[in-house]
Order: structure tokens, then sequence, then C-alpha cells
């Protein structure tokens, strides 16, 4: 059984074209006038304004804190890489360990959020060091490759994977 509006398609089975509508003759206009407002802002939105809802952040995140077995270490970044496949490398020491990914959001802000929120919630699943966050790197991806163009800024995550310093 279906539940819904009747004729409307199920949930997640169309996209939704959003537009924009003028204050029309509550607001003191002619009829016409609003109608040719309307004409000309409202529109569909379309795949490009989508994409640009999102774009890509390059997350360097360190931490630090009381010394750990350097095997626990390496352990729990791998594990974290596991649980967070987005993960391009991670540096580590028995005191301090810095992470390096790409994150997916709409500004620097909600990057930054999602970037500090995730050393303590896979803390536990990925049994992480008790550390804490004393760094947070967050740059657009033009900016990324600029600074690698330029020859200055971190170099490409390469070799992909966890590495002690």
């Amino acid at each position: 059984m279906r539940r819904g509006r009747p004729g409307a398609p199920p949930r997640g089975t169309a996209e939704r074209a959003l537009t924009s509508v003028g204050p029309g003759l509550a607001a003191g206009r002619p009829e016409d006038e609003d109608l040719g407002e309307r004409s000309r802002t409202a529109r569909p939105t379309t795949e490009s304004d989508r994409v640009e809802a999102s774009r890509l952040w390059h997350i360097t995140l360190s931490v630090s804190g009381a010394e750990a077995p350097l095997r626990e270490v390496r352990r729990a970044l791998e594990q974290l890489a596991h649980d967070h496949p987005f993960l391009l490398t991670s540096r580590y020491a028995n005191d301090h360990a810095e992470i390096r990914y790409w994150e997916e959001a709409r500004d620097l802000h909600d990057a930054a959020a999602v970037a500090l929120r995730l050393w303590g919630e896979h803390r536990s699943t990925a049994k992480l060091p008790p550390w804490e966050i004393v760094g947070l790197e967050v740059i657009d991806r033009e900016t990324y490759h600029q600074r690698i163009a330029e020859g200055y800024g971190p170099p490409p995550a390469a070799p992909v994977g966890v590495h002690p310093f």
C-alpha cells in the first residue's frame, strides 16, 4: 500500500524543481507585471546548480596527547581509514598524528565541523588514543592544487595509507 497524495510519485523517484514566486497582487503590482517577473526569476534547478551546492575540501587534522604504543596507534589509524574510506594518508608517532583526507561539504564551516567531529566520533569504534585535536587546516580544492603547483604547502598525499613520521 502506498501512502501520500493521490497521483504524487513515491518519495525519491522524481526530482522536484524549485521555483521562485513573486509577491503578486498583494504587494500592489499589476498581475501582468507579476507574471513577467515570475517568468524571469522562476526556473527549475539544474544539475550545475546542485553540483555547486557542495565542494571538495582538503582537510589536515592534527591530534596529540599522552604517549601510546606505536603498534596500537597504527592499528587504530588503520581502523579509522577502514571506517572512513576517504582518508588519504595518516602519519603518526607515539604522541601525535596527522590525518589528511578530502571532505565534500557545502562550505568551509560545514567541512570544518565534520572534521572536528571525526576523531571523537571514531574514538571508541576505532579504539583511537584519547588525544585532543591540536590543529585543523581546511582548504578548498583549487587552493590545494595551487599550493602544490607553486611548490609550497604539503606534498600530494602519496603514498596513501598509514605511515610513521
